[in-house]
């Protein structure tokens, strides 16, 4: 696993043995990084925006945000070796004033506030958590409020899952692919609608 573009070009990047982490392959993570890039107006790079990367792992998203141009990135994670690995990988790369690590719950934490939002969330969370819709609706819709404007967050899931994500009601899916063996969305506030009227307000 390494960094693919930016800063940090061709830096290696420690993952622990076992099924802890799920490393990204490069050419997922470059379709994905292009995509942000295309929507973005910086194909290749990021603005300088906050980054939230939850369920982080070994910050293999969130490392790849600071190479290509994000400020700054908070990382979530709680699996001990993963943590351990991940703190490496930040010393490694010299990046420790531009990244925070937090031992939470993902699914249950509260959400840390940023200011002026988040430029750009990951939500990777282990394949096998991610079957139910309700856990993965009430975590996105509580992510949402703390988008910056023009902020996305992106999803991350098993391909072979049906995970229907209907119920959204504050957040709208502007694309989503299958890239190997994964489903990739990516979620953006929901444009507010005209406000009705109250029933006795003239028209």
């Amino acid at each position: 696993m390494r960094i693919i573009a930016g800063s940090f070009r061709g830096r290696k990047l420690e993952a622990p043995p076992g099924t802890a982490t799920r490393p990204i392959t490069d050419r997922a993570k470059e379709t994905l990084f292009n995509i942000l890039g295309a929507r973005l107006g910086l194909p290749g790079q990021l603005p300088d925006v906050e980054v939230l990367d939850l369920f982080a792992g070994t910050g293999g998203l969130g490392l790849e945000a600071l190479s290509r141009g994000a400020k700054s990135c908070l990382f979530v994670e709680r699996d001990r070796r993963a943590l351990a690995a991940l703190r490496r990988n930040i010393e490694t790369l010299h990046a420790q004033t531009a990244c925070r690590v937090s031992i939470e719950n993902a699914w249950t934490m509260r959400v840390p506030p940023a200011a002026g939002g988040y430029g750009l969330v990951f939500v990777d969370p282990p394949y096998k958590d991610a079957l139910a819709p309700l856990p993965v609706i009430d975590l996105l819709e509580r992510l949402a409020p703390h988008l910056a404007p023009g902020g996305l967050i992106v999803f991350r899931h098993s391909h072979r899952s049906r995970l229907s994500l209907e119920g959204l009601r504050t957040l709208e899916c502007v694309d989503q692919r299958e890239v190997g063996t994964m489903r990739l969305w990516l979620f953006a506030a929901r444009e507010a609608g005209p406000e009705t009227p109250p029933p006795d307000s003239p028209t």
